[in-house]
């Protein structure tokens, strides 16, 4: 649900200047969170500091946010959908192979990169095993993302069957998430020759099946 469900009431016109001020509170609540969570980890993110560095009552961070794990659900859509911005973006434009291929390349090693720097996301994915809501959004998202990936190796071979591309596209994604946090829970030099790897297979996948008339 989203925050600005749980503070409006129906009404007209007059809702608007209300709505900007609940969307402006709830993205600085959002925000002091993330800032917390980089500083400690989600394990000891507490709602009462939060409110406190949020700069809001206790009763006004309920209304948005009931318990941690919204907090948390909260941010990995925000996550999510500013990765599915980016992703179409770079598919945008790919017509050939080669541009898929590079496309591909560089999106997933800027995911690493983002994943490594970023502790939100690392505690995004300590939740999901522990939160089913959680790990269906994540699943959902693999699923939209890969058929980004589907939508443009189509262009590249419109004569391959759309079904078989969305499955191979999820199971791309699906496969590199789990790439990735596992690079990311080793030191560097293991972690940057994971994603190599996984990246190497991609192409390859991607070589066999778009490759050839």
């Amino acid at each position: 649900m989203d925050g600005n469900d749980t503070v409006f009431g129906s009404g007209g016109s007059a809702r608007s200047p209300v709505q900007q001020r609940s969307r402006e509170r709830r993205a600085k609540i959002l925000d002091a969170a993330r800032e917390l969570i980089s500083e400690r980890g989600s394990d000891r993110l507490r709602m009462n500091e939060l409110a406190q560095a949020a700069a809001v009552s206790m009763g006004s961070l309920y209304q948005y946010f009931p318990e941690k794990s919204a907090v948390i659900y909260a941010l990995a859509e925000a996550f999510n959908l500013e990765s599915r911005r980016c992703i179409a973006e770079a598919f945008a434009d790919v017509r050939t192979l080669e541009s898929l291929r590079r496309a591909f390349k560089d999106l997933f090693e800027t995911y690493y990169a983002l994943a490594r720097a970023e502790p939100v996301v690392r505690d995004i994915w300590a939740g999901m095993q522990a939160d089913r809501a959680l790990a269906d959004l994540q699943v959902a998202e693999n699923r939209a993302m890969g058929g980004l990936l589907a939508e443009a190796a189509l262009r590249v071979r419109p004569d391959l069957d759309p079904n078989r591309l969305a499955i191979d596209g999820f199971a791309i994604w699906e496969l590199g998430e789990a790439a990735v946090r596992l690079a990311v829970s080793v030191p560097a030099p293991e972690g940057d020759r994971v994603v190599e790897l996984y990246t190497e297979m991609v192409l390859r996948v991607l070589d066999n099946l778009l490759g050839g008339r």
